[in-house]
């Protein structure tokens, strides 16, 4: 038998939720891993070799080679033995990946401690007694380590777990360092300097909440957060597949700035994007919200199958807001039961009815000015036509003879009306889309007298203000029969299956089961007595602030999914949220003011011993920053950043022949004026071809829901911040900043400068003698005085904006 490595023992007593003061819990602890990787072979449909593991019971009685668990006994317990497979049986699982050696520490420390277990199991589905389907209680707070330490109930919990594994909290950072740290989490930008100088400065006891309250003021809290909601929302502004063309559903995308500035109850928000629409007198915001639907991909190939792709987008709807809203993987259940989870086909299609009943229309805006001055103009294009029509008669069978010649490419890229057109016959079109044909081709002719018309057609059109559009969804009068689909086929009926939720989960109650709509669904997901909904938020915003969730695996709050690493804590939160009126500035104030959340992130020598992925919370975290914000902040300590909030999406600088490389070549002119310096946030999302300075650093591709972005390290990133055009020109407005605003003229003041504006703090003398002999090398390399001091600045900028700490939260 393999003895279990010294120093796992440690790291699995403090690095796991499932280990506490009391020992190991069984359901909570052991049942997962045993479901988790011998069920599937010992449970009650196939027991291999007799053997069952479905109840400690069952285990306790083993199958032919004997007891598989023996209370107290590791040597004499097969089942370690079958897991260790370094004795005479076989190693467990067979022709999978061996079982994680924390995994199996836990069940020797069960083992050894006497195998508790219920005794009233019985061999059902572990998911019916899983921690994440039943309702959160709030705990009793813990006692914490030091009392002085503690600025709220977080910091019990956290130094609780920290005591049983003998380690203590880091002292506060430094206020540089936490202003920055709040800053930057909180609205995604770094302080200025002042901002810096005065929060050192100012020794007044509630120094810090006043700052928090001051950032929560901002506009700007609501694009950082808007950001991480928008890759739960798979938001882009392109159709996706291999034509990708543009939509328009920024409207969107400002609705989720707006509700999150003005703190809408996370209940709402939910609400309101699952089901605007049919809220008894539902305003246009409310119905913009439901853009959040309309984020699925659209084919726009030709010889598709419509209702194919009509139907993957219903099933990306499920799968969307059964992971985003509840954390659980019902797209798994498409095809066949969930093999882990209590979630049926049956009631993936019963989810699955909710979303197959409604239209997709997009949603139009217009000004009363707009609207007049259009009806105007409306009347001068129709005279166009008249005129037109009467100089060349011929013009609309040349239009027809033109249409012969297209592609159908051509004819699916364009806007709907004319896609539409080109699908009719002409004795069945429209005379708006007749009109409509005849401008597209005259825009495309090159014979001399048509471009004439078109030069005179544009400038007729010049003023028109065309309407700002955003998608929608909106309930069908006509609902649709919903079906199972054998094996997810949609051209497979199985039979048919009205709305209904999960039978693991609270009923929706007060309603005729035949009469539900997706209002209901939205507001059985907002209950407060809703098990996941509140567990799955915090948990979420517990990720951004520190990196890791409390459960690590935010989309899989299922029986596969990993164990909260501090449990009561994730229900103490869950519980807080609807209490405060489900207010997320309410709980991002009480985290981020918590001492868990101010403690300096510097390395601890006992902490990387026992903990070394910090998931105790010893320290803090230190986490690269997301595309968007390293844009963001480059431009910010560059004095170059445009601070409108909402809007249309723009164009910044990016490298050329991007737009190559999908299918169809997009344009990308650059944007001008304050648009080339917008947040990252407002960056126009093609699916297939993104910038590549958000891939780089690995934004989301906007196909699926995203709930957590990964952060990896890698060459490619350190080229392109060093060489990328938009970063060499915030370097260079760095520089001439520095120049301008040092106050002297000496190089040591000029350099404190730049790691003020740059990175909020002062130098050390070796980062001075660093930057010293830099500017000296490249003074030396230029021929006049005044273009080596451009050029020596512009290279220490340079290197501030490319260093660790500038794209690292501390």
């Amino acid at each position: 038998m393999r003895s279990l490595p010294a120093l796992l023992l440690p790291a699995l007593l403090c690095g796991d939720a499932a280990v506490g003061e009391d020992g190991i819990d069984y359901l909570r602890d052991i049942k997962p891993i045993l479901a988790k990787h011998c069920v599937s072979c010992h449970g009650e449909a196939r027991p291999r070799g007799g053997l069952r593991l479905d109840t400690a019971a069952l285990a306790f009685k083993g199958g032919k080679a004997g007891p598989a668990v023996v209370a107290g006994n590791v040597d004499e317990s097969l089942l370690l033995e079958a897991i260790a497979g370094d004795g005479a049986i076989e190693r467990m699982p067979l022709k999978r990946p061996p079982v994680p050696e924390a995994e199996v520490a836990k069940l020797r420390l069960w083992i050894e401690a006497g195998a508790k277990a219920p005794t009233d199991e019985i061999p059902t589905k572990l998911s019916e007694t899983h921690w994440a389907f039943e309702k959160p209680t709030r705990p009793a707070l813990p006692e914490p380590i030091d009392a002085g330490l503690v600025r709220n109930p977080i910091d019990r919990f956290i130094q609780a777990r920290l005591r049983s594994a003998g380690l203590t909290p880091s002292p506060e950072a430094d206020r540089a360092t936490l202003i920055r740290r709040v800053s930057l989490d909180l609205v995604g930008l770094p302080p200025t300097p002042e901002e810096v100088r005065a929060f050192v400065e100012d020794r007044s006891p509630d120094a810090y909440e006043r700052l928090v309250d001051r950032l929560f003021r901002s506009p700007h809290y609501g694009e950082r957060w808007a950001r991480l909601w928008l890759d739960m929302a798979r938001y882009a502004d392109s159709n996706g597949y291999s034509i990708d063309a543009p939509r328009s559903i920024w409207k969107y995308r400002d609705w989720v700035i707006d509700a999150i500035n003005r703190d809408l109850p996370y209940s709402d928000f939910l609400i309101e994007q699952l089901a605007g629409d049919l809220i008894p007198n539902a305003t246009i915001d409310q119905k913009v919200a439901t853009g959040f639907h309309r984020n699925t991909q659209i084919n726009q190939e030709g010889g598709i199958d419509v209702e194919q792709f009509r139907v993957e987008a219903v099933v990306d709807r499920v799968s969307t807001t059964s992971s985003v809203f509840l954390g659980l993987t019902m797209n798994c259940a498409q095809c066949h039961d969930h093999k882990y989870d209590p979630l049926t086909q049956k009631e993936f299609y019963r989810l699955f009815a909710f979303f197959n009943n409604v239209d997709e229309p997009d949603l139009a805006f217009e000004t009363p000015d707009a609207q007049t001055r259009n009806a105007r103009i409306a009347r001068e294009v129709e005279r166009f036509h008249a005129e037109l029509e009467a100089k060349l008669p011929s013009i609309r069978k040349d239009e027809l003879e033109w249409e012969k010649t297209l592609s159908g490419d051509f004819k699916v890229s364009q806007v709907p009306e004319i896609k539409d057109a080109f699908d009719k016959h002409d004795d069945m079109r429209t005379e708006s889309q007749k009109r409509g044909l005849v401008e597209l081709y005259l825009s495309k002719s090159k014979d001399k007298v048509l471009v004439a018309e078109f030069a005179r057609l544009r400038k007729i059109r010049a003023s028109e203000s065309k309407p700002v559009t955003t998608m929608v969804v909106r309930e069908r009068k006509s609902p649709r029969e919903t079906y199972l689909m054998i094996q997810g086929d949609f051209t497979r009926r199985g039979e048919t299956v009205g709305p209904g939720t999960p039978a693991v989960l609270p009923p929706i109650r007060g309603r005729d089961s035949k009469k539900l709509d997706r209002l209901d669904l939205a507001r059985w997901i907002a209950s407060s007595d809703h098990p996941l909904t509140a567990r799955v938020e915090v948990n979420r915003m517990w990720q951004t602030f520190f990196g890791r969730g409390i459960v690590e695996t935010e989309n899989d709050f299922g029986t596969q999914g990993a164990p909260p690493s501090h449990v009561e804590l994730l229900d103490w939160l869950a519980c807080e949220l609807p209490a405060r009126g489900w207010s997320r500035k309410a709980l991002h104030r009480l985290i981020v003011t918590s001492h868990t959340y101010r403690q300096a992130s510097i390395h601890r020598e006992e902490i990387a011993a026992a903990d070394p992925d910090n998931r105790l919370l010893a320290r803090q975290s230190r986490l690269r920053l997301e595309a968007e914000l390293i844009r963001d902040a480059q431009l910010r300590v560059a004095g170059l950043l445009a601070p409108k909030v909402g809007g249309p999406s723009v164009y910044p600088p990016q490298p050329d022949g991007v737009m190559t490389l999908g299918q169809m070549n997009r344009p990308w002119v650059t944007s001008t004026g304050a648009d080339r310096y917008r947040r990252g946030l407002y960056t126009f999302f093609w699916r297939a071809t993104p910038h590549p300075g958000l891939t780089v650093f690995d934004a989301p591709n906007a196909i699926q829901a995203c709930t957590r972005r990964v952060r990896s390290n890698t060459p490619i990133q350190a080229l392109t911040l060093l060489n990328d055009a938009a970063g060499i020109e915030a370097a260079g407005r760095l520089a001439a900043r520095v120049l301008a605003e040092s106050g002297r003229s000496d190089d040591l003041g000029r350099i404190e400068t730049c790691f003020r504006i740059a990175l909020g703090r002062e130098p050390s003398a070796g980062e001075i003698a660093a930057i010293e002999r830099l500017l000296s090398t490249v003074r030396s390399e230029k021929s006049t005085a005044d273009r080596a001091e451009i050029d020596a600045w512009s290279s220490v900028a340079r290197v501030m904006l490319n260093l660790d700490e500038f794209v690292t939260r501390e």
